[in-house]
């Protein structure tokens, strides 16, 4: 497989006119698609559970983004269920093919650029250079981890060292199922750097979104199924993070939780994954962003 070297995706150019046109008419279509209803999707089925949040417009709580159906305990559990299920396959995909899906995604997600950066800033409330160095950020991940991985594999197949009958090997292997919680500042390019590094390396994952960005991350699963990620690798199931984020962080068969959020939440992830559960074979590893946020002071002169 010939892969350019690695380069960071360009930001849009908003001082030209033709630009500001892509982006109004990225809006325009995004607007004739609100108010749709998105449900769960485990193991690529779409399931429905009848308790649905809506996601507005931060700007216009008259503007619905979209009604987004809310995963309990049960459905949680049969995600696990299925991911655990898929991690027996996806775990023994060769790394060439998952990077590739992880290009393909890059690829697709470039030429669907402003309308992701224009769903953003309808349900998020980013400004539209803000929405696009999102994605451009999420293009980025994609194609960096994805390099990552073969440079890893190539890594892996090299013995360390050798001396007598000695034999020395050094290899990295998937671990299992991640809960993946993502959160809502940087709704697509931090969810898919998690996400993406994820299966990348042979995991599957139950992906929690923070509940004010849950259209945003609905269309990022639509993104890994066109780019031909197979069902079940990626788990969505949105709910409340004192309910689902719980049982999925204590959940014995969990190897690893990797999270943004507030520092608060970060430091109760830690505490309750490092209780060991029945039936829970090993300690889990836990990826934490916590507490990036300063304030800012705004004067007269500003």
């Amino acid at each position: 497989m010939a892969i350019y070297p690695y380069q960071t995706e360009p930001l849009t150019d908003f001082s030209k006119v033709e630009n500001q046109e892509k982006y109004k008419q990225a809006l325009e279509k995004v607007r004739s698609t609100l108010g749709q209803t998105y449900p769960l999707i485990i193991g690529g089925k779409k399931i429905e559970t009848g308790k649905v949040l809506a996601s507005y417009n931060p700007a216009n709580y008259k503007e619905v983004i979209g009604y987004i159906h809310q995963a309990g305990i049960k459905e949680a559990e049969t995600a696990m269920e299925v991911a655990l299920e898929t991690f027996k396959t996806w775990s023994k995909v060769s790394p060439s093919v998952r990077a590739d899906i992880l290009f393909k995604a890059a690829a697709i997600l470039r030429r669907k650029r402003h309308e992701y950066s224009a769903l953003m800033t309808l349900e998020a409330g980013k400004p539209w250079v803000e929405a696009d160095a999102d994605t451009a950020e999420a293009i980025d991940f994609l194609e960096y981890y994805g390099r990552q991985i073969l440079e890893l594999q190539r890594i892996d197949d090299k013995v360390q060292s050798r001396k007598n009958l000695e034999r020395n090997e050094y290899r990295y292997i998937p671990l299992g199922v991640g809960a993946i919680i993502t959160p809502w500042n940087f709704p697509l390019a931090i969810l898919t750097g998690m996400t993406s590094a994820a299966v990348v390396s042979g995991n599957t994952v139950l992906l929690k979104p923070s509940s004010n960005t849950l259209v945003i991350a609905y269309k990022f699963m639509e993104l890994m199924k066109e780019a031909g990620l197979p069902d079940g690798v990626i788990n969505y199931i949105p709910g409340r993070g004192s309910e689902i984020g719980n049982f999925i962080v204590e959940h014995p068969k969990t190897r690893f939780i990797s999270f943004t959020g507030s520092k608060d939440v970060g430091i109760e992830i830690y505490e309750r994954a490092s209780k060991v559960q029945p039936g829970q074979i090993w300690l889990k590893r836990v990826i934490a962003e916590m507490g990036g946020k300063d304030a800012i002071i705004v004067d007269g002169e500003a």
